[in-house]
Protein backbone atom coordinates (compact mmCIF):
# COMPACT_ATOMS: atom_id res chain seq x y z
CA UNK A 1 0.00 0.00 0.00
CA UNK A 2 1.45 3.36 -0.99
CA UNK A 3 2.05 6.15 1.46
CA UNK A 4 -0.60 8.33 -0.09
CA UNK A 5 -3.38 5.74 0.13
CA UNK A 6 -2.96 4.55 3.69
CA UNK A 7 -5.93 5.20 5.92
CA UNK A 8 -7.28 4.16 9.26
CA UNK A 9 -10.00 1.80 8.12
CA UNK A 10 -12.71 4.47 8.19
CA UNK A 11 -12.12 5.73 4.67
CA UNK A 12 -15.76 5.56 3.61
CA UNK A 13 -17.05 7.93 6.29
CA UNK A 14 -14.11 10.27 5.91
CA UNK A 15 -14.56 10.35 2.12
CA UNK A 16 -18.17 11.44 2.59
CA UNK A 17 -17.14 14.22 4.96
CA UNK A 18 -14.40 15.32 2.55
CA UNK A 19 -16.98 15.51 -0.23
CA UNK A 20 -18.98 17.93 1.91
CA UNK A 21 -15.86 20.02 2.48
CA UNK A 22 -15.24 20.30 -1.27
CA UNK A 23 -18.83 21.37 -1.95
CA UNK A 24 -19.03 23.94 0.85
CA UNK A 25 -15.58 25.35 0.16
CA UNK A 26 -16.48 25.72 -3.50
CA UNK A 27 -19.47 27.87 -2.58
CA UNK A 28 -17.38 30.07 -0.28
CA UNK A 29 -14.66 30.43 -2.91
CA UNK A 30 -17.18 31.38 -5.61
CA UNK A 31 -18.70 34.01 -3.34
CA UNK A 32 -15.31 35.58 -2.53
CA UNK A 33 -14.31 35.52 -6.22
CA UNK A 34 -17.12 37.97 -6.95
CA UNK A 35 -15.03 40.49 -4.99
CA UNK A 36 -11.43 39.28 -5.36
CA UNK A 37 -10.62 38.43 -8.97
CA UNK A 38 -7.67 36.56 -10.41
CA UNK A 39 -6.19 35.30 -7.12
CA UNK A 40 -7.01 31.56 -6.98
CA UNK A 41 -3.90 30.64 -4.98
CA UNK A 42 -4.60 33.31 -2.37
CA UNK A 43 -8.20 32.15 -2.00
CA UNK A 44 -7.08 28.53 -1.77
CA UNK A 45 -4.73 29.31 1.10
CA UNK A 46 -7.39 31.43 2.83
CA UNK A 47 -9.86 28.54 2.74
CA UNK A 48 -7.17 26.12 3.89
CA UNK A 49 -6.51 28.20 7.00
CA UNK A 50 -10.24 28.64 7.63
CA UNK A 51 -10.93 24.89 7.50
CA UNK A 52 -7.83 24.13 9.59
CA UNK A 53 -9.08 26.54 12.29
CA UNK A 54 -5.98 28.68 12.05
CA UNK A 55 -5.28 32.39 11.73
CA UNK A 56 -4.19 34.19 8.57
CA UNK A 57 -1.72 37.05 8.15
CA UNK A 58 -2.10 39.00 4.89
CA UNK A 59 1.00 41.07 4.18
CA UNK A 60 1.47 43.38 1.22
CA UNK A 61 1.78 46.99 0.14
CA UNK A 62 -1.24 49.30 0.55
CA UNK A 63 -4.08 49.18 -1.94
CA UNK A 64 -3.85 45.62 -3.29
CA UNK A 65 -6.99 44.30 -1.61
CA UNK A 66 -5.83 42.94 1.77
CA UNK A 67 -8.76 44.36 3.70
CA UNK A 68 -11.17 43.59 0.86
CA UNK A 69 -10.18 39.92 1.01
CA UNK A 70 -10.73 39.82 4.77
CA UNK A 71 -14.10 41.55 4.44
CA UNK A 72 -15.20 39.24 1.62
CA UNK A 73 -14.42 36.20 3.76
CA UNK A 74 -16.44 37.66 6.61
CA UNK A 75 -19.39 38.40 4.32
CA UNK A 76 -19.34 34.95 2.70
CA UNK A 77 -19.84 33.27 6.06
CA UNK A 78 -22.98 34.07 8.08
CA UNK A 79 -21.38 34.41 11.51
CA UNK A 80 -20.31 37.21 13.81
CA UNK A 81 -17.61 39.44 12.33
CA UNK A 82 -15.79 42.30 14.03
CA UNK A 83 -13.23 44.65 12.57
CA UNK A 84 -10.44 46.33 14.55
CA UNK A 85 -8.52 49.19 13.01
CA UNK A 86 -5.08 49.00 14.64
CA UNK A 87 -3.62 52.43 15.40
CA UNK A 88 -0.74 53.60 17.63
CA UNK A 89 -3.18 54.76 20.35
CA UNK A 90 -5.19 51.52 20.46
CA UNK A 91 -5.27 49.91 23.93
CA UNK A 92 -5.39 46.20 24.82
CA UNK A 93 -8.80 46.71 26.45
CA UNK A 94 -10.09 48.06 23.13
CA UNK A 95 -9.62 44.53 21.80
CA UNK A 96 -10.42 42.21 24.71
CA UNK A 97 -13.07 44.28 26.47
CA UNK A 98 -13.32 46.02 29.84
CA UNK A 99 -15.26 45.71 33.11
CA UNK A 100 -17.41 48.74 33.94
CA UNK A 101 -18.64 49.45 37.48
CA UNK A 102 -22.33 50.33 37.85
CA UNK A 103 -22.93 52.38 40.97
CA UNK A 104 -26.66 51.73 41.02
CA UNK A 105 -26.14 47.95 41.12
CA UNK A 106 -22.81 48.05 42.99
CA UNK A 107 -21.28 45.53 40.63
CA UNK A 108 -18.98 45.27 37.65
CA UNK A 109 -20.31 44.40 34.20
CA UNK A 110 -18.04 43.08 31.49
CA UNK A 111 -18.36 44.72 28.10
CA UNK A 112 -16.84 42.30 25.57
CA UNK A 113 -14.45 43.66 22.99
CA UNK A 114 -14.41 42.92 19.26
CA UNK A 115 -12.35 39.77 19.81
CA UNK A 116 -15.58 38.05 20.90
CA UNK A 117 -16.56 37.22 17.34
CA UNK A 118 -16.20 34.25 15.01
CA UNK A 119 -14.05 36.18 12.54
CA UNK A 120 -11.91 39.09 13.73
CA UNK A 121 -10.51 41.37 11.05
CA UNK A 122 -7.41 43.13 12.31
CA UNK A 123 -6.60 45.88 9.84
CA UNK A 124 -2.96 47.03 9.70
CA UNK A 125 -2.06 45.08 12.84
CA UNK A 126 1.55 46.27 12.80
CA UNK A 127 0.53 49.91 13.28
CA UNK A 128 -0.37 49.25 16.93
CA UNK A 129 2.19 49.11 19.73
CA UNK A 130 3.65 45.73 20.75
CA UNK A 131 1.71 45.96 24.05
CA UNK A 132 -1.58 46.15 22.17
CA UNK A 133 -0.56 43.44 19.71
CA UNK A 134 0.12 41.13 22.66
CA UNK A 135 -3.56 41.33 23.65
CA UNK A 136 -4.21 38.79 20.90
CA UNK A 137 -1.68 36.21 22.07
CA UNK A 138 -3.96 34.33 24.47
CA UNK A 139 -6.97 34.71 22.18
CA UNK A 140 -5.24 33.22 19.16
CA UNK A 141 -3.57 30.29 20.92
CA UNK A 142 -6.02 29.27 23.65
CA UNK A 143 -9.29 30.59 22.24
CA UNK A 144 -10.02 32.42 25.48
CA UNK A 145 -9.74 35.88 27.04
CA UNK A 146 -8.61 36.63 30.59
CA UNK A 147 -9.75 39.99 31.95
CA UNK A 148 -9.85 41.04 35.61
CA UNK A 149 -9.05 37.54 36.81
CA UNK A 150 -11.83 35.86 34.83
CA UNK A 151 -11.34 33.67 31.79
CA UNK A 152 -13.98 33.65 29.07
CA UNK A 153 -14.00 31.14 26.22
CA UNK A 154 -14.28 32.22 22.59
CA UNK A 155 -16.85 30.45 20.46
CA UNK A 156 -15.87 28.21 17.53
CA UNK A 157 -15.13 29.00 14.83
CA UNK A 158 -12.64 31.68 15.82
CA UNK A 159 -10.32 33.08 13.20
CA UNK A 160 -8.13 36.18 13.19
CA UNK A 161 -7.51 37.59 9.73
CA UNK A 162 -4.91 40.32 10.10
CA UNK A 163 -3.47 42.60 7.45
CA UNK A 164 -0.16 44.37 7.65
CA UNK A 165 2.07 46.51 5.49
CA UNK A 166 5.70 45.47 4.94
CA UNK A 167 7.96 46.22 7.90
CA UNK A 168 9.93 48.88 6.06
CA UNK A 169 6.83 51.06 5.63
CA UNK A 170 6.67 54.16 7.84
CA UNK A 171 4.66 54.04 11.07
CA UNK A 172 4.81 50.27 11.55
CA UNK A 173 5.99 48.06 14.40
CA UNK A 174 7.45 44.66 13.64
CA UNK A 175 5.27 41.83 14.92
CA UNK A 176 7.00 39.95 17.77
CA UNK A 177 8.12 36.39 17.07
CA UNK A 178 5.48 35.03 19.48
CA UNK A 179 2.75 36.86 17.57
CA UNK A 180 3.91 35.71 14.13
CA UNK A 181 4.15 32.14 15.38
CA UNK A 182 0.45 32.13 16.19
CA UNK A 183 -0.54 32.81 12.59
CA UNK A 184 -0.91 29.53 10.75
CA UNK A 185 0.05 31.05 7.40
CA UNK A 186 1.08 34.28 5.74
CA UNK A 187 -0.01 35.25 2.26
CA UNK A 188 0.71 38.15 -0.09
CA UNK A 189 -2.09 39.30 -2.38
CA UNK A 190 0.15 40.90 -4.99
CA UNK A 191 -0.77 43.18 -7.85
CA UNK A 192 -3.51 42.00 -10.20
CA UNK A 193 -2.90 40.99 -13.78
CA UNK A 194 -3.73 43.75 -16.32
CA UNK A 195 -6.92 42.03 -17.49
CA UNK A 196 -8.07 41.46 -13.91
CA UNK A 197 -7.42 45.12 -13.18
CA UNK A 198 -9.51 46.12 -16.18
CA UNK A 199 -12.35 43.88 -14.97
CA UNK A 200 -11.98 45.43 -11.51
CA UNK A 201 -12.62 48.89 -12.93
CA UNK A 202 -15.97 47.71 -14.30
CA UNK A 203 -17.04 45.73 -11.23
CA UNK A 204 -15.98 48.34 -8.65
CA UNK A 205 -16.88 51.56 -10.49
CA UNK A 206 -20.63 51.68 -9.78
CA UNK A 207 -20.73 50.24 -6.26
CA UNK A 208 -18.80 47.84 -4.08
CA UNK A 209 -19.31 44.15 -4.92
CA UNK A 210 -19.27 43.52 -1.16
CA UNK A 211 -22.75 45.05 -0.99
CA UNK A 212 -24.21 42.23 -3.05
CA UNK A 213 -22.20 39.40 -1.47
CA UNK A 214 -24.61 37.05 0.29
CA UNK A 215 -23.53 34.49 2.92
CA UNK A 216 -23.21 30.91 1.66
CA UNK A 217 -22.29 29.19 4.96
CA UNK A 218 -22.80 29.70 8.68
CA UNK A 219 -20.91 29.07 11.90
CA UNK A 220 -22.47 25.64 12.48
CA UNK A 221 -21.43 24.50 9.00
CA UNK A 222 -17.89 25.73 9.54
CA UNK A 223 -17.66 23.72 12.76
CA UNK A 224 -18.83 20.60 10.92
CA UNK A 225 -16.35 21.18 8.09
CA UNK A 226 -13.48 21.69 10.53
CA UNK A 227 -14.42 18.48 12.35
CA UNK A 228 -14.41 16.64 9.02
CA UNK A 229 -10.97 18.01 8.12
CA UNK A 230 -9.59 16.66 11.40
CA UNK A 231 -10.47 13.13 10.22
CA UNK A 232 -8.18 13.36 7.17
CA UNK A 233 -5.53 10.69 7.65
CA UNK A 234 -1.84 11.51 8.07
CA UNK A 235 0.27 8.36 7.63
CA UNK A 236 3.27 7.79 9.92
CA UNK A 237 5.66 8.43 7.03
CA UNK A 238 4.00 11.78 6.35
CA UNK A 239 4.22 12.75 10.01
CA UNK A 240 7.94 11.99 9.96
CA UNK A 241 8.30 14.04 6.77
CA UNK A 242 6.73 17.08 8.46
CA UNK A 243 8.93 16.70 11.55
CA UNK A 244 12.05 16.33 9.41
CA UNK A 245 11.11 19.44 7.44
CA UNK A 246 10.58 21.56 10.54
CA UNK A 247 13.76 20.22 12.16
CA UNK A 248 15.70 21.12 9.02
CA UNK A 249 14.84 24.78 9.60
CA UNK A 250 16.37 24.55 13.09
CA UNK A 251 19.69 23.24 11.81
CA UNK A 252 19.90 25.22 8.57
CA UNK A 253 23.05 27.40 8.59
CA UNK A 254 21.14 30.17 6.80
CA UNK A 255 18.71 30.60 9.71
CA UNK A 256 19.18 32.18 13.11
CA UNK A 257 15.77 30.98 14.35
CA UNK A 258 13.97 27.89 13.05
CA UNK A 259 10.33 26.87 13.21
CA UNK A 260 8.65 25.97 16.51
CA UNK A 261 6.74 22.81 17.51
CA UNK A 262 3.61 24.90 17.02
CA UNK A 263 4.65 25.24 13.38
CA UNK A 264 4.74 21.43 13.12
CA UNK A 265 1.16 21.18 14.35
CA UNK A 266 0.03 24.02 12.09
CA UNK A 267 1.63 22.39 9.05
CA UNK A 268 -0.10 19.08 9.72
CA UNK A 269 -3.47 20.74 10.27
CA UNK A 270 -3.09 22.85 7.13
CA UNK A 271 -2.02 19.79 5.11
CA UNK A 272 -5.20 18.01 6.21
CA UNK A 273 -7.32 20.92 5.00
CA UNK A 274 -5.33 21.15 1.75
CA UNK A 275 -5.95 17.46 1.09
CA UNK A 276 -9.66 17.81 1.86
CA UNK A 277 -9.98 20.70 -0.61
CA UNK A 278 -8.56 18.34 -3.24
CA UNK A 279 -11.17 15.75 -2.33
CA UNK A 280 -8.71 13.37 -0.64
CA UNK A 281 -9.09 11.77 2.78
CA UNK A 282 -5.31 11.36 3.20
CA UNK A 283 -2.30 13.68 3.09
CA UNK A 284 0.40 13.32 0.43
CA UNK A 285 3.84 15.01 0.16
CA UNK A 286 2.44 17.55 -2.33
CA UNK A 287 0.18 18.94 0.39
CA UNK A 288 3.10 19.57 2.73
CA UNK A 289 5.33 21.00 0.00
CA UNK A 290 2.61 23.38 -1.20
CA UNK A 291 2.17 24.76 2.31
CA UNK A 292 5.76 24.77 3.55
CA UNK A 293 6.50 28.37 2.50
CA UNK A 294 3.26 30.06 3.65
CA UNK A 295 3.20 28.14 6.95
CA UNK A 296 6.89 28.27 7.89
CA UNK A 297 8.57 31.29 6.26
CA UNK A 298 7.05 34.05 8.42
CA UNK A 299 8.28 32.33 11.60
CA UNK A 300 11.96 32.22 10.59
CA UNK A 301 14.80 34.65 11.21
CA UNK A 302 17.58 34.63 8.58
CA UNK A 303 21.15 34.57 9.84
CA UNK A 304 23.93 37.00 8.90
CA UNK A 305 25.04 34.95 5.89
CA UNK A 306 21.52 34.81 4.48
CA UNK A 307 21.12 38.57 4.91
CA UNK A 308 24.43 39.17 3.13
CA UNK A 309 23.28 36.97 0.26
CA UNK A 310 19.85 38.65 0.38
CA UNK A 311 18.10 35.34 0.83
CA UNK A 312 14.49 35.64 1.96
CA UNK A 313 12.94 33.14 4.38
CA UNK A 314 10.74 31.96 1.51
CA UNK A 315 13.79 31.11 -0.59
CA UNK A 316 15.43 29.30 2.31
CA UNK A 317 12.33 27.17 2.94
CA UNK A 318 12.11 26.33 -0.76
CA UNK A 319 15.74 25.19 -0.70
CA UNK A 320 15.11 23.00 2.34
CA UNK A 321 12.06 21.42 0.71
CA UNK A 322 14.04 20.76 -2.48
CA UNK A 323 16.86 18.95 -0.71
CA UNK A 324 14.77 17.00 1.83
CA UNK A 325 14.05 13.41 0.70
CA UNK A 326 10.41 12.75 -0.07
CA UNK A 327 8.98 9.68 1.70
CA UNK A 328 8.34 6.77 -0.60
CA UNK A 329 5.76 3.95 -0.54
CA UNK A 330 5.42 1.96 2.65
Amino acid sequence: MSLGTQHDGQGGGVRAEVGGVVTAAGRIRSAIETVIEGKPDVLRLTLTVLLAEGHLLIEDVPGVGKTMLAKALGRAVDCSVQRVQFTPDLLPSDITGVSVYHQDRHEFEFNPGPVFANIVLGDEINRASPKTQSALLECMEERQVSVDGQTRALERPFMVVATQNPGEMEGTYALPEAQRDRFMARVSVGYPAPQDELDMIDSHSADSPLDSLAPVADAAQLRELADGVRQVHVAPGMRRYVVDLVNATRTAPELHLGASPRATLHLVRAARAHAALDGRHYVVPDDVQALAVPVLAHRLLPGPEARMERLSPEQIVSRIVARLPVPGPQ
